[in-house]
Parts: structure tokens; sequence; C-alpha cells
């Protein structure tokens, strides 16, 4: 056994730890497609403009956006799988940090429920001597990760204030994002491989790696996602190892009026029939399925491939409990607890932690 695994050993042995696990959420019933759009709308990472304009804004789209909203949803039971999808995946990271003490996964979702106050009311219940706040967003955005992250410190608050403070000072780490971590990468590489051996091999062959699209603004504003995914994409592609594969890195989802970062998904799958390839499409972004999956990538744009003379279309799945996935998710969680300071790809590689920034 090693010394570093001996000392981890030694500062979480018989100690309870909370980890707490964050993601976007999604209707668990017809009846909550419309307040979880607006949930959605009304939050200011979204859209941001001061109230009560927002509230207004928020209020108009979700109303208009609900029975198509609804329409998609009923493709797939009329609710989104993204809890018990995301509760699999706390039970797994439980198993491999078994030995770390009493290890139990919370879910805070940001949109609809379980929210973050529900799962502060868990976590305090609980009476952990660490939490460790995990975004399952691989790369960072202030649309994503910072929401839920503020949306956590404000229901926390709430939970430990005057007259409710817990019995014993607690020790909280964040991790901020993972966009090259060996396991995700490996995780999706393998997913991929399988996509391509499905396809018949490389020939004629185009890999999309499709992630949620930010507005322009946004990103000219700071916000590292699109790089982050890029360098995920990159990261990918060298984990293949496959020499001279076409590959793209496309953005999906684009809503209103505003310009969105590209090229756009449905752009690139109408070129590569122009161009007679085969797709095997990655969702490089998701770490579960959802609406934008199994809707929109499988239906949609199967669809849309079909219109525009694509011969093969294979949609890979989500990572969900990939082994290599759960166990890098497992090794993000042991190094953060091992760490006195916050642990960050951008600050390994030189730059600024995105979540330290103004």
């Amino acid at each position: 056994m090693s010394e570093n695994t001996l000392s981890e050993r030694n500062r979480t042995e018989g100690q309870r730890i909370a980890v707490v696990l964050f993601n976007l959420g999604g209707p668990d019933c017809p009846e909550a497609v419309k307040p979880f759009l607006f949930n959605l709308f009304s939050d200011k990472a979204i859209i941001n403009v001061p109230q009560p304009f927002r509230w207004l804004i928020a209020k108009i789209i979700s109303s208009r956006r609900a029975p198509v909203a609804r329409e998609i949803y009923g493709h797939i039971g009329g609710r989104s799988p993204i809890v018990p999808e995301t509760e699999r995946q706390a039970e797994a990271i439980e198993r491999v940090l078994s030995d770390l003490g009493e290890v139990k996964c919370f879910i805070a979702m940001r949109y609809w429920h379980p929210f973050a106050d529900e799962a502060a009311a868990k976590v305090a219940a609980f009476n952990p001597d660490k939490i460790v706040l995990l975004p399952l967003y691989p790369q960072y955005s202030t649309t994503t990760t910072a929401s839920s992250l503020k949306d956590w410190h404000q229901a926390w608050e709430k939970q430990v204030g005057p007259g409710r403070a817990l019995s014993k000072s607690l020790e909280t780490k964040e991790i901020c994002c993972y966009p090259e971590a060996p396991g995700w990468i490996e995780a999706q590489a393998a997913l991929i491989r399988h996509g391509i051996d499905q396809a018949g091999g490389t020939d004629t062959l185009r890999v999309l790696f499709s992630a949620h699209g930010l507005p322009k603004n946004v990103v000219e504003a700071g916000d590292p996602y699109q790089a982050q995914v890029e360098r995920t994409c990159a990261a990918v592609a060298k984990e293949l190892n496959i020499p001279n594969l076409d590959w793209v890195t496309c953005y999906q989802s684009r809503v209103g009026p505003l310009e969105w970062i590209g090229p756009s998904t449905d752009d690139e799958i109408e070129r590569a029939g122009r161009d007679g390839r085969k797709i095997v499409l990655a969702p490089i972004a998701f770490v579960s399925e959802h609406s934008e999956t199994l809707v929109e990538l499988d239906i949609e744009y199967g669809k849309l491939a079909r219109e525009s003379g694509v011969e093969t279309y294979i949609r890979v799945p989500a990572v969900g409990t990939h082994p290599a996935f759960i166990r890098e998710l497992g090794t993000q969680i042991r190094a953060v607890l091992e760490s006195d300071d916050v642990i960050c790809p951008e600050e390994l590689a030189g730059g600024v932690c995105p979540g330290n920034r103004p």
C-alpha cells in the first residue's frame, strides 16, 4: 500500500463524507414542464437582465415553449430520466469510495426536484465531517457549474445560519471542472470506438462531438466552456489514436435570436450528407441521457441525417455509469479531499481557475 493511500485513509477513516452531485435536472411529469422552464429562464446566469423584467421574460418564454417541450418529453415517457440516471451514478460513486469511511452521495438539481435546498437539508441530517461538491458538468460554464454552486451555497447558508448551525465546523471542497480527466476521456473513447465498429470502421466516417451550445456573447465575456469542450474533443481524438480520423466539434440546442457558438450540429449533419460521410455522434458535454440526447440527437437529428442522405448515423451513449468515468470521479473526490487547495486543470496548466474569476 502506498504512503499516499495510507495518508488518505488516516485522514478519512471513520469519517462521514457527503458528496453533492449537481446537474440541471428535468421535469418529472408533464405538469412539471412549464415550471421547470420558468425556473430555467428566470436564472440570472441564463438571462442576465434585472428584475422584474427577467421574471416577465421567463414567464413568457416558459408559457410559449411548454406545449412544444411537453411534446418532446412525450417521446420519452413524459418525464426526464436525468434523476434516475444520477441516482445510479451516485450509487456507483459510493461503491468506489467505500474504503473512505461512510460516504453518501446527495443530488442537487438546478431547475427541478430535488433542488439544492432539499439536498442541503438531507446533508445536514447526515451530519458529515466533510462535504465534496461535484458538478456533473465536465466543462466549466457560468451557466451551469457556477450557477449550481451559487445555488448550493445559498441553500447551505440557510441550513447552517444563525440558530441552525451544525455541531461541528465542516470542511467543504469543490471540484470545478475536469475537461481532460483521464477516466472521463477513456470512457468517451471506449464508447466512440464501439460506435465506429457499429458503423463498419472509419472508411468514409466522420465523428461529430456534439456539445450543448451557448450564446456567443457569454463566451466573449470570458466563459471558458467552449475552450474546455474543444480540449475534451482533442483529448478524446488523441486517445482514440486513429490515423487521419475525420472529426468535428459542434454545438446543439440553440434557442432564441442571439448568435450562438458554432458550428451547429445540424449544419454538420447536413454537411456530412453532402460529403458522403457516415456519422458517429458523441454527446461530449453530457454525462447522462435526457431530452437533448434521447430526443434531439436520436429522433430529430436522426431524421435530419436520413433526410440529408447520411447512410449511417450512430449516436454514442452518454458515459452514465461507465466504469472508467465513475473511477475518475472517485479519483477526483479522493484528490480534493487530500488537497489543501482547489484542484483545477486550468491552474495546473498555468491558467486561472474559472471558479475564481471575478
